[in-house]
């Protein structure tokens, strides 16, 4: 019984499909052992498991794209249309096709515009600093009357309690009334966006009203939500005395009321430009009624990244709208752009021609070690929370941080808030609601709120860690500083920043500001430390921290230097007994020391 066992599954065995070479199945296997079967079956399975996969990667399109075509298409053409947004979208052939033409010029000069001396012009835009670019451009407006604005417009600028036009408001104004094309370049609080509302409002009305399902009339695409949102409150305050509609389309935020806003007809439409291209590709609007295009922030959309989505939106705009773009500084990128899609346009620039800061602002640069700023900032806090006014935007490189740095405040017992990339829609307006209300007067933030938000009342802000470039400091420290009002920028400028003292010393000496002599030298040593490559003892060894003690030309200046480093990184994990240590050794080190944190306080209370 026991052979018959034994011989009766070889002949199975043949036929089975475990055997991967049946040359060899003639010989004499040992019906015990299953490994090759086992190892075979799991190859088997592992096959199925990676053909069903691939199949469920596939969207049903690209399976149908992949057929029948010889594999032509099939490594990139399936990639793109899911990766880049608005990639299923085409241009549209407006050579051939008929449109309704439309009127775009409404200005009519009033006669004291028409007729004032052209010295008095000039004078104007030279105490305002503005300088323009173009040919025909109009003369300024002085006030609200000769803008030649309709009476519900005029009625609705009085109630909101407004003087006189800004400088771009009131240079503006006349050029977009005329339907032209134009640039406008001004720091931020100026009034950029009554600039371009209020003739939009003008524009709007003077078309026929919109059918169901008609895209809008006048587009605005501005970088981030917080902006967008801004946007709208004013175009609901200045447009709803005439009917007009509008909505707000951004990520982060349910579609389904953004979709029925767009299927009942709005006006103006304000968007990013990722989530306008989603509603455009699934069908829910269109922009053949689009006549007036405004790119609210168009350097910080080009920073973002958000040029193809951009270039994407403009091609399906019929090419003789107006075009307005609005920008704070003057990049190369952005004079691409406005080459491109600008036709004859006039440019506005208010202020200097150069990277420049809010005049109104006063700017404190601290020049300190990365660990002190904690310290710092807690010190600089129960200053500022001793104020009537204390409302403070805090600016951090890292989401991480921010948290962090929020939930110390928190145990502090200052009233904080954060606002950052992570948070939902949800989180973003509460945190917005009680910083305009008071009710948290600390806001924290990453760069998400550098540009676009529009409260009024902040006084202070705090750079914490100092931003990638230049551009992004004015634009933080233009939170405070508003509509003609006063405000103080504090920034902790470190060695690790020294790449960027020349920048920044620019910027500091346009606007008039004292300039901090450790800045001067720090940007002076063309380093990202504290001494390095002078060698020996230096002026900045006092303030500790790596590098300090010179390049290493000698034995003690290495061992110093490592020394304090191992201190330094023990802290971090001790926390404040040896930080207390590491700071305390440092400074002994050199009779230097004393003097320069005497020079410090004395400066920073100077600047006080």
């Amino acid at each position: 019984m026991m052979c018959r066992l034994l011989v009766r599954p070889i002949p199975m065995r043949k036929a089975n499909p475990a055997f991967c070479d049946r040359s060899k199945s003639h010989k004499k296997l040992d019906p015990f052992d299953d490994r090759k079967m086992v190892h075979c079956r799991s190859r088997e399975r592992d096959r199925r498991h990676r053909s069903r996969t691939r199949s469920r990667s596939r969207s049903p399109r690209d399976r149908r794209s992949w057929g029948g075509s010889g594999g032509r298409d099939r490594p990139s053409s399936s990639r793109n249309s899911r990766g880049q947004p608005g990639a299923n979208l085409r241009k549209p052939r407006w050579d051939l096709n008929r449109l309704e033409p439309f009127k775009k010029d409404f200005y009519i000069p009033h006669n004291a515009v028409q007729n004032r001396d052209p010295r008095i012009v000039e004078q104007y835009r030279a105490e305002k600093e503005i300088t323009l670019r173009g040919k025909n451009i109009p003369n300024p407006v002085f006030d609200f009357d000769e803008a030649g604005f309709p009476d519900y417009v005029l009625r609705e600028i009085k109630r909101q309690g407004f003087s006189e036009p800004t400088s771009i408001q009131a240079q503006g104004w006349p050029i977009a009334l005329s339907g032209r094309d134009m640039v406008g370049i001004a720091s931020t609080g100026s009034g950029k966006t009554l600039s371009y509302i209020l003739p939009a409002i003008v524009h709007i009305n003077s078309q026929p009203k919109l059918s169901r399902k008609d895209g809008p009339i006048a587009l605005v695409l501005a970088p981030t939500r917080e902006l967008a949102q801004q946007i709208q409150q004013v175009a609901d305050d200045f447009g709803h005395s005439s009917g007009i509609r509008n909505t707000c389309l951004y990520g982060g935020a349910p579609k389904g009321a953004q979709a029925r806003d767009l299927d009942g007809g709005v006006e103006i439409v304000i968007a990013t430009p990722g989530r306008l291209l989603d509603f455009l590709e699934s069908g829910k609007t269109n922009l053949k009624r689009c006549t007036y295009l405004v790119l609210d922030e168009a350097d910080r959309m080009l920073d973002m990244g958000f040029e193809p989505q951009i270039r994407k939106i403009i091609e399906q705009i019929r090419p003789d709208r107006q075009t307005l773009m609005w920008s704070a500084t003057w990049p190369k990128e952005v004079k691409n752009l406005a080459e491109d899609f600008l036709k004859d346009y006039a440019q506005i620039n208010v202020g200097s021609l150069q990277l420049s800061a809010n005049h109104n602002i006063l700017q404190i640069i601290d020049v300190c070690q990365d660990y002190e700023k904690e310290n710092k900032l807690s010190t600089l806090l129960k200053e500022i929370m001793a104020e009537s006014e204390n409302k403070t935007i805090v600016f951090i490189e890292t989401k991480r941080r921010v948290d962090e740095i929020t939930r110390k405040m928190k145990r502090d017992g200052w009233p904080a808030v954060c606002i950052h990339g992570d948070k939902t829609q949800q989180e973003r307006d509460w945190v917005l609601q009680d910083f305009r209300s008071g009710k948290a007067p600390i806001l924290v933030a990453t760069d998400v709120a550098a540009r676009g938000l529009d409260v009024e009342d902040v006084k202070f802000v705090i750079n914490f860690d100092y931003p990638s470039c230049s551009e992004d400091y004015v634009h933080r420290i233009g939170r405070t500083g508003r509509r003609q009002k006063t405000g103080t920028a504090y920034t902790f400028f470190t060695p690790n920043n020294a790449n960027k003292a020349n920048d920044l010393i620019q910027v500091l000496k346009e606007a008039n500001q004292v300039i901090n002599p450790k800045l001067l030298e720090l940007a002076d040593s063309k380093a990202g430390g504290y001494g390095r490559n002078r060698g020996g003892r230096n002026r900045w060894r006092s303030r500790g921290g790596g590098g300090g003690c010179g390049s290493g030309r000698n034995g003690k200046e290495r061992s110093c230097s490592r020394s304090r480093s191992r201190s330094y990184s023990r802290e971090r994990n001790g926390r404040s007994s040896r930080r207390s240590y590491s700071r305390s050794y440092s400074r002994s080190r050199s009779p230097v020391s004393n003097r320069n944190e005497v020079i410090g306080k004395s400066y920073w209370s100077s600047e006080r």
